[in-house]
């Protein structure tokens, strides 16, 4: 160790040899203004100073003899004699002489470093807070003592000590101090010298140096007290940053991002022009190949996805459809994609995902390519989110949303002028345009965005799409389809105890396959297959519910069977889910929302009948849930079994051999989250404000490609001007002007206050005058001495109607109301007398508003949960499936976060704004408050963050900064993936928490742009 570290000091010393000494930097620039009379007298001064550097090369001694000590100020072990200080002395004894003190005393050292640039004989130049000085002189050194190197330095400070560093750094500043004493005196003398230089004869400059130097001794005190004053300073910053540490680099570090950096920028020539030629790995970084290699293990891709990828429409950045079979490795063609903008391009891209549950596995995966490759991955689901996003410097962003976030993003993104910003939008499950209020929202935010951003490509994916052409016209895009499966999918219907095998070539559709004459049943064996993994997951089960287990599980889990629906918590889910996924279960049970979710493939998927509730199959639905049959790399086929009746046999076989249902615009369907809704957002966005520009605006929408179809009775226009009618009655929009213009009128409208809230609140314009008047209602007498107020205003108005109390657990709950939650009751107008009477069964006269009363029961729930942050008790309590409480919660905090907004742009309700904040927090987690840090991190549910805490990870910092292999050992049934992802969005989070801070301070220190200096100053330059 002291031999290694003998040579590092030893290499350092000869490093440091090489520099140029100020004294011979300042003889350079001082050589380049000598006039041509001039040389032949200073050639005599070049040979003495050359004669004196081969001298101090002679006498450096070989490597391996120097066991010398080094210091942080210069080359040797001795702070005065051969230190940086010691250069300063040198130097001032050279500027005493007489044909240099014109130098000295007309140069300050900005002056010394502006001369020196403008003769290419110094450049300084600053980057990322670091101070760069290359000369001519520091080459020459390099090669004349290319015996003793042993490795060349690009950078003079690379390795130069810190108090060095810190020198260059603060000498600009010193010297406006110091110069600003001398600045006319100093102006004077240089014009009066260049004048002088400019009239005199080259015979005359002799002389000329004669009055020089008398004139000179009249400022000799002067220069002498601010030599000396220039010296005190350095001695004592560098001595005071002496004991500062001295900054470490990692040359291996720098080198791989100075090559990703190079690597980038050649993609991004490569993407920018028409060669065929894709580089590395279709456009990107060989880096990204090999973090794919590293994290997903993918080492190669489908021929579908190279031919996707190399499509002309796909090079030219036009807008694509794609379509393949469950399985087939969609999403990787759509992740290179995004790649591809943010680093190639440098710009943002959105991915819209179905579901909460999917937005975070997309995160936890993809938050490891952020950290490597410089982007952040943020988050949009649930109560998360930022809106208007931050504004990124440097590095790009990559949104990861559910639809309703997706669109509330992009309504922030147009209101703010920054749609351009985004380069690419990703949507996957595009089929689910088709459905319901969901569908009409994604279609709204497409349709904004192809009108308001011509520069934006838009990519959509689904396995299940039939009338592809009508949304290749809405989104005018190109299409390309694939049959291909990594593993081959064979279909079976079971009926009765006959297998039959799906046959297309066959007469009736299937052919006998084999008979079941056996009887079902768990053989013992079964219990020892990972039996201690199966007691770890119902150990597990217990811990995040606080000692409670579900009585089927206990008795299913040890035969490798569990079950997965909403009766589940989230944290159930996810520890069920993980134990599926590694082998420890073997079997799921689970409702069909699962196929159309989380994504666990199976090697057999089997539907025990052909209705979802009583609603017949759909093909689509079929598809999607059959698709899941089949694990890539694991099965060589994977098998789906549809169990069925005779009666339904029919049925059954139009089903299996129909095409796909195709999907519809749900946009006039959905009536307040559809047509009207979009409406307001286009006139208080300000994208389309009269009738002629909002009906151009529906015309380009998927309603607008299919209104021949979905309209019989109404024609869009009529349509159009029956929903700004009603909008316009409601308050949320007011009507500017008529202007007659030839047989049609010109309607111009402009959004309310409450419109404009409504449609930053994304509240359901159904419930928007109702919400407005609970909360005016409140303001007259708000109860702050408990939460119970504040949740039931944030209570959501969709879950109270489909409520239906158990009034004796109601007038229980009730009656244990302390007098300020009996006062919320009584404001509300729900008292103990009626909901008395509601559970005896008497018959009651008075009229109570049933919806208040419903969303007071569900207060009651949330209430309850807030104070205990225990769902099975409460579940117990008022005799609820805890994963409805569950679903309760996450609409709360959703519900709260949207009130928040809706308040934000109303000043009557201020004091709204500070008090829903913190709510909103509280509902999103529910748990204690230290845990919150924790759960802030993707992936992280209640359990888990219990676990981390009483490990000793107890914030974001402390995970971010985790080493995952500690944490497997650490924290119980933890897999290596797991902790990787967990770490990987720890460490994302912090950086883009650090970002927005330094994004603040920036803006803080940075002058405005409408100072009056600045302004004054640009108007003299026009």
């Amino acid at each position: 160790m002291d031999e290694g570290g003998s040579r590092i000091r030893r290499r350092v010393a000869v490093r440091k040899r090489n520099r140029p000494t100020l004294e011979s930097i300042f003889a350079a620039s001082t050589a380049a203004e000598l006039q041509p009379g001039d040389e032949e007298e200073e050639e005599e001064e070049e040979e003495m100073t050359a004669g004196s550097r081969r001298k101090k090369t002679a006498e450096v001694q070989p490597v391996e003899n120097n066991d010398s000590e080094e210091d942080m100020f210069g080359y040797s072990d001795s702070f005065t004699d051969n230190s940086f200080l010691a250069q300063v002395d040198d130097l001032e004894r050279y500027m005493q002489r007489p044909e240099h003190r014109k130098h000295a005393s007309d140069l300050s050292p900005q002056d010394f470093c502006s001369e020196s640039n403008k003769h290419n004989k110094l450049s300084i130049t600053t980057i990322d807070n670091f101070t760069e000085l290359k000369t001519d002189e520091h080459t020459n050194n390099q090669s004349r003592h290319e015996d003793v190197c042993i490795e060349s330095e690009p950078d003079l400070l690379y390795d130069m000590p810190s108090s060095q560093v810190l020198y260059f750094e603060n000498l600009q500043n010193y010297s406006n101090d110091l110069g600003d004493q001398s600045t006319k005196e100093r102006d004077w003398n240089s014009s009066s010298h260049k004048t002088m230089n400019e009239e005199l004869p080259q015979n005359s400059v002799e002389q000329h140096q004669q009055i020089n130097d008398s004139s000179s001794k009249v400022r000799t005190s002067s220069e002498e007290n601010r030599r000396k004053s220039l010296k005190e300073h350095l001695k004592s910053a560098m001595t005071g940053n002496a004991k500062a540490q001295t900054p470490i680099f990692s040359k291996t570090k720098q080198l791989k991002e100075t090559l990703l950096s190079e690597e980038i920028n050649i993609a991004k020539k490569t993407i920018e022009s028409s060669s065929d030629d894709l580089g590395p790995f279709y456009s990107l970084p060989s880096k990204v190949r090999d973090l794919y290699v590293q994290f997903k293990g993918i080492e190669k891709l489908y021929e579908w996805q190279h031919t996707c990828l190399t499509l002309n429409s796909v090079q030219e950045r036009k807008n694509l459809i794609y379509s393949l079979p469950t399985s087939g490795g969609k999403t990787l063609v759509a992740e290179i994609l995004m790649l591809q903008e943010l680093l190639c391009r440098r710009r943002d891209v959105l991915m819209i995902l179905p579901y909460v549950a999917i937005v975070q596995e997309k995160i936890s995966g993809l938050s490891s390519f952020g950290i490597e490759l410089g982007f952040f991955v943020e988050e949009y689901a649930g109560s998360k989110g930022k809106f208007p996003p931050i504004k990124r410097r440097e590095k790009k962003s990559l949104y990861i949303a559910t639809i309703e976030k997706g669109h509330s993003l992009v309504n922030s993104l147009i209101e703010t002028g920054r749609i351009g910003s985004l380069g690419l939008v990703v949507v996957d499950e595009l089929h689910m345009i088709g459905e319901g209020s969901r569908g009409a929202i994604l279609e709204m935010t497409l349709a904004k965005v192809l009108y308001t951003s011509k520069t934006t490509q838009i990519i959509g994916m689904s396995a299940t799409l039939n009338n592809v052409e009508d949304l290749q016209e809405f989104l005018q895009a190109e299409y390309y389809t694939s049959q291909f499966r990594p593993v081959e999918l064979k279909e079976y219907l079971k009926i009765n105890d006959a297998i039959y095998e799906v046959d297309s070539k066959a007469e009736n559709g299937m052919t006998f396959s084999r008979l079941l004459n056996y009887k079902i049943a768990f053989p013992r064996e079964y219990l020892k297959h990972r039996e201690e993994e199966k007691h770890e997951v119902i150990k597990n089960l217990k811990d995040v519910s606080n000692g409670n287990l579900c009585p089927v599980l206990k008795r299913t889990i040890p035969f490798g069977v569990a079950y997965h629906h909403s009766g589940l918590t989230n944290d159930e889910r996810k520890l069920l889910e993980e134990a599926y996924s590694t082998g420890v279960l073997c079997l799921f049970t689970c409702t069909s929302t699962l196929a159309a979710g989380v994504n666990l493939p199976a090697r057999r998927v089997i539907l025990r009948a052909p209705y979802v509730a009583k609603e017949f199959l759909k093909r689509n639905q079929y598809k999607q849930m059959i698709g899941r049959a089949g694990r890539a790399g694991i099965d060589s086929i994977g098998e789906s079994i549809l169990i069925l009746q005779e009666k339904d046999k029919q049925q059954v076989l139009e089903l299996i051999s129909r095409p796909l249902e195709n999907c519809y615009s749900h946009l006039v369907q959905e009536f307040t989250k559809g047509i009207q809704t979009l409406f307001l957002s286009l006139i208080g966005l300000k994208i389309a404000t009269n009738l002629d520009d909002i009906y151009r605006f529906m015309s380009g929408t998927f309603f607008g490609v299919q209104q021949k179809i979905l309209l019989k009775e109404k024609s869009l226009w009529e349509i159009t001007v029956e929903s700004l009618r009603y909008l316009t009655e409601k308050g949320l929009l007011q009507k500017d002007t008529v202007d007659k213009c030839k047989e049609e009128f010109q309607y111009s409208f402009h959004i309310t206050k409450l419109g404009r809230a409504s449609f930053k609140g994304t509240i359901d314009l159904a419930y928007c005058d109702i919400l407005y008047r609970d909360l005016k209602k409140g303001l007259e007498g708000l109860v702050l001495e408990s939460l119970l107020h504040l949740i039931y205003l944030t209570t959501p108005y969709d879950m109270a109607s489909q409520c239906n109390p158990d009034w004796m657990i109601y007038f229980r709950q009730f009656s244990q109301l302390s007098p300020a939650e009996q006062n919320v009751a009584a404001l509300l107008g729900v008292s103990e007398n009626f909901i008395g009477k509601k559970a005896s069964g008497q018959a009651i006269k008075k009229k109570v508003d049933k919806d208040t009363v419903n969303r007071l029961y569900l207060s009651f729930v949330l209430y309850a949960l807030l104070k205990e942050t225990n769902i099975w008790s409460v579940s117990e309590k008022f005799n609820m499936p805890r994963g409805y409480i569950q679903s309760l919660l996450t609409g709360a905090a959703t519900f709260s976060s949207c009130v928040l907004h809706f308040c934000e742009e109303l000043e009557e309700f201020w004091v709204y704004k500070a008090l829903l904040g913190e709510l909103t927090k509280k509902l999103t987690y529910c748990v204690k408050a230290e845990l919150i840090p924790l759960m802030e991190v993707t992936g992280v549910l209640e359990g888990r963050a219990k676990q981390l805490y009483s490990a000793g990870y107890k914030s974001l910092i402390h995970l971010a900064n985790a080493d995952p292999e500690v944490l497997i050992r650490t924290i119980d049934h933890l897999s290596r993936r797991q902790a990787k992802q967990i770490v990987s969005s720890a460490k994302m989070l912090l950086r883009e928490k650090a970002e927005a801070l330094q994004e603040e301070v920036e803006e803080l220190l940075r002058l405005p742009s409408d100072f009056p200096g600045i302004a004054a100053s640009s108007t003299e330059k026009a």
